[in-house]
C-alpha cells in the first residue's frame, strides 16, 4: 500500500435517531428466518485508503485471481408490501443443520455437550418473529425498545394456549471464562512485541440454513510493532513493511464490506484467549476499550470497530470505499453470542494444534488453528439496513499468524449438512508455503478433518497421505487415508466468486484471493481395511451451502499435488507432546499465542 488518502470528516451526528414511520419489508413466506428492515440516519466520518498493487492506482480494478469473471448481477427483486411500523408477524419456520440438544446459549451455558450428545435433523418447531419496526436509535443493548418489543411479543404468544411458544433470537453476553473446555491450542494473540514482519488474521463464519446465506467476518493485523506507517527512518533502520488493521465482511448476496486503517494502536489481544478488538473510530470524549468489555460498554465507548470473544461477537463497520470492483455494502452492525460445540479434536478430550505441536515454534509459517469447527450462534446482523435474526446458527472460526500467506492455497468449510445422522463438521484446504532457510524452498501441506457425532477424524501428513486437484476456480477434489479411515471432499460451484484482501509481504493487506459460500459438497468416510481398500460406509452426506475458496498464485492451470513430509519430521509431529502442559509448569516462558 503506497499511500492511505483521507477524506474530509463527515459530521459526527452519533448513532441513528429513533423514529416511528412506515417501511417497506419483503413478504417472508413461512420458511424463512427471522428479516428486519431498518432505516439508519448514521453519519460518521470515513476512512478512505488507496491501494497500490503491482503499479495499479486505486480506482483501478484488480484483475481477476482466476479465468472466471467477478460476480455481477444480483436476486430477483424481492415482493415488497407497505406495513405500520411496531407491526410484529409470527412464522413458524422448519429448521435444519448444526444443532445440539443441550443447554440453551442464551441461558448462559457455554460448556461443550458430552460425546454423543448432539443429534442431527429437523430443528424442534419454534416460532419466529419478524419485527417491521422498532427503534432504530440505540438498540443494542439489554434494555433497547427493539428487545422489550420482542420480549412483550414473546410473552403474548406464550400466553396465548393456541400458539407455540416463541423463541427468543436475542444474544446474551456471558464475559470469557479463565479456562475452557473445547479452547484449542493457539487461540491467543501471537504477536511476541518484536520487529520481525508479522500478521495475525482471525475467520468468524455464521451461516443461516433456512435463508442460504452466510456472513464471514475477517480481521488482521500487519507489524503491529509500528502502530502507524513507518517514517523514513524506520523504513532505512527495518526495511519497508505495511500497517495496520483491517475489517472485511463477505454476507448476504455475496455482498462485501471493508474497512481498513493504517493504524493498530487502538488494536488489542488477549495473549492466551481468543479475544481481540479494534476501534476505528470512538464516540466522542470516550476512551477506545483495550480488553473485553460489555457490550453496552463498548457501544458507549466504540463508533466504528469491533470486539469478538470465543462466546461474543459484536461490531459496527463502515465501508472506506476501495473496493468499487465489487458490490458493497455501506454499513454492517453485528451482535451474536456463540455455544462452541466442536473444537479440534474429540468432544470431551484435549484439543489439537492443526499443524501440529511444532507450530509453538516460528518454523513453517504461516501457521493455522482451527479454534472452533463447530459452534451454535444466536443473535442479529444489520446488513445495510436489513436485519437478519438468527438462534442456534452454524457458525466457525479459524486463525493465521506469521510473515504472510502461503504463496498459494485452496480451502473448503462446511458445517451444514444434508444425510447425517449426527453432526458433521468439515475443514479441508491445503497450501504451498515456504520453509525456513536461506533459499526460497517450497513444501506442499495440506489436512482433512471432520468431527462428526462427537468424534475428530484427523487426516493430515504426518498420519497418512493427502492428495488434491484443485481447479483454478470452480472445483475442489481432496481424497486422504490414515491408519484407520479413509475420506474424500468433493465441491464444485458455479457462482462466480468474490475477490477478498489477505495479507501479503508484497502489498500488504491486498486482494489476493476468491471465495464463495455457494459450494455443492460431497463428503465421504469409509473405514479403512488392512489391505488399504474401502470398507463400511461411516459419513455419506451432502450440502448446498460449503464455503470455498483459491489464493495467491499463479493459478494457470489446475493444481494436482500431494503431501510429502520427511520422514524423520513425520515421526516427530507423532509424537504426543503436550506442549501447552509443559508451557503450564513455566507459564513465565510460554510464548504468546499459545
Amino acid at each position: 500500500m503506497d499511500s492511505l488518502l483521507p477524506q474530509e470528516p463527515h459530521d459526527l451526528t452519533g448513532r441513528a435517531n429513533s423514529r416511528t414511520h412506515q417501511i417497506q419489508i419483503p413478504v417472508v413466506p413461512s420458511c424463512r428466518p427471522l428479516v428486519h428492515h431498518a432505516a439508519r440516519n448514521t453519519t460518521l466520518s470515513t476512512l478512505h485508503a488507496a491501494t497500490a498493487i503491482s503499479g495499479r492506482t486505486a480506482e483501478d480494478p484488480p484483475p481477476p485471481l482466476c479465468s472466471r469473471s467477478l460476480l455481477d448481477g444480483g436476486l430477483p427483486p424481492m415482493e415488497v408490501t407497505s406495513i405500520a411500523l411496531c407491526d410484529v408477524r409470527h412464522f413458524t419456520p422448519r429448521r435444519r443443520g448444526f444443532r445440539s440438544t443441550g443447554p440453551d446459549l442464551g441461558r448462559g451455558q457455554c460448556r461443550s455437550p458430552r460425546p454423543g450428545s448432539l443429534k442431527l435433523g429437523p430443528r424442534r418447531s419454534s416460532e419466529a418473529v419478524v419485527l417491521a419496526s422498532a427503534s432504530v436509535g440505540d438498540a443494542y443493548g439489554s434494555s433497547s425498545t427493539l428487545d422489550r418489543r420482542e420480549a412483550e411479543s414473546d410473552k403474548a404468544a406464550s400466553s396465548a394456549p393456541s400458539s407455540p411458544p416463541a423463541a427468543s433470537a436475542g444474544p446474551v453476553y456471558v464475559p470469557t471464562p479463565s479456562s475452557r473446555e473445547s479452547r484449542t491450542p493457539h487461540s491467543g494473540y501471537h504477536f511476541d512485541g518484536s520487529s520481525r514482519k508479522f500478521f495475525e488474521g482471525w475467520y468468524f463464519k455464521v451461516s443461516i440454513p433456512e435463508r442460504r446465506q452466510s456472513f464471514c467476518f475477517m480481521y488482521t493485523v500487519e507489524n503491529p510493532a509500528f502502530p502507524k506507517k513507518l517514517s523514513a527512518l524506520e523504513v532505512a533502520q527495518y526495511g519497508s513493511r505495511y500497517t495496520g488493521v483491517g475489517a472485511q465482511i463477505l454476507g448476504a448476496d455475496d455482498k462485501y464490506i471493508c474497512q481498513f486503517s493504517e493504524e493498530s494502536a487502538n488494536f488489542w489481544g488477549s495473549r492466551h484467549e481468543l479475544v481481540l478488538g479494534n476501534t476505528f473510530m470512538a464516540e466522542k470524549d470516550a476512551k477506545p476499550p483495550n480488553k473485553e468489555v460489555p457490550p453496552q460498554d463498548f457501544n458507549r465507548r466504540v463508533a466504528e470497530g469491533f470486539q469478538v470473544s470465543p462466546l461474543w461477537h459484536q461490531g459496527f463497520i463502515r465501508d472506506d470505499g476501495r473496493s468499487n470492483y465489487v458490490k458493497t455494502v455501506k454499513t454492517a452492525r453485528w451482535e451474536y453470542s456463540t455455544r462452541p460445540v466442536f473444537g479440534w479434536g474429540n468432544v470431551g478430550s484435549q484439543q489439537k494444534s492443526t499443524a501440529g505441536w511444532l507450530a509453538a515454534f516460528p518454523v513453517f509459517e504461516p501457521h493455522w488453528q482451527i479454534c472452533m469447527a463447530g459452534g451454535l450462534s444466536t443473535g442479529w446482523i444489520e446488513w445495510e439496513g436489513e436485519r437478519f435474526e438468527f438462534q442456534d446458527a452454524p457458525s466457525y472460526s479459524e486463525k493465521n499468524w506469521g510473515g504472510a500467506f502461503p504463496r498459494k492455497w485452496f480451502w473448503v468449510q462446511c458445517n451444514i449438512f444434508e444425510g447425517a445422522s449426527g453432526e458433521v463438521a468439515l475443514t479441508a484446504a491445503g497450501g504451498l508455503r515456504q520453509l525456513p532457510g536461506l533459499t526460497e524452498t517450497f513444501e506442499n501441506a495440506a489436512l482433512i478433518g471432520v468431527h462428526y457425532d462427537g468424534i475428530f477424524y484427523e487426516f493430515v501428513p504426518w498420519n497418512g497421505l493427502v492428495s488434491w486437484e484443485v481447479a483454478p476456480w470452480g472445483s475442489w477434489y481432496m481424497e486422504a487415508e490414515n491408519e484407520t479411515h479413509k475420506v474424500v471432499v468433493e465441491a464444485t460451484t458455479k457462482d462466480p466468486g468474490t475477490p477478498l484482501r489477505a495479507p501479503t509481504a508484497e502489498a500488504g493487506l491486498a486482494t489476493a484471493c476468491k471465495d464463495s459460500c455457494f459450494g455443492d459438497l460431497k463428503l465421504q468416510i469409509w473405514e479403512r481395511r488392512h489391505d488399504g481398500s474401502k470398507g463400511k460406509v461411516i459419513l455419506d452426506v451432502t450440502s448446498s451451502m460449503a464455503a470455498v475458496e483459491v489464493g495467491g498464485g499463479p493459478w494457470f492451470d489446475t493444481w494436482k499435488g500431494k503431501t510429502s513430509t520427511p520422514e524423520l519430521l513425520s515421526r516427530a509431529l507423532r509424537v504426543p507432546v503436550d506442549v501447552d502442559g509443559f508451557f503450564g509448569l513455566a507459564p513465565f516462558f510460554k510464548p504468546a499465542g499459545l
